[in-house]
């Protein structure tokens, strides 16, 4: 039986990220927010580094710009594989 989101505690867990604290609260496990939140860092890391005048506002748009472009390219490659899963699936069906 499945738990509902309702039904479960949330949970609160403080990261740093970019070299500032922040508190997540929410229902996914402290592991999994960790790693998050580690990938967040890291990505800014790489952007500072390239870039290292940007003020805090301009490196964290830019870096949630670059994770939603990576997001959009990876959802892309998993229609097509679906898609492509889906024709050989029919063809297996003849």
């Amino acid at each position: 039986m499945d738990v509902s989101q309702s039904d479960q505690e949330k949970k609160r867990i403080t990261v740093e990220i970019n070299n500032r604290s922040y508190t997540i609260v929410g229902y996914e496990e402290p592991h999994h927010i960790r790693m998050v939140s580690s990938l967040v860092d890291q990505k800014m890391r790489e952007i500072h580094d390239a870039n290292p005048s940007l003020d805090t506002s301009k490196l964290a748009v830019l870096t949630a710009v670059n994770t939603m472009n990576e997001y959009i390219k990876l959802k892309e490659e998993c229609t097509e594989l679906m898609n492509y899963i889906d024709k050989l699936e029919k063809k297996d069906d003849n």
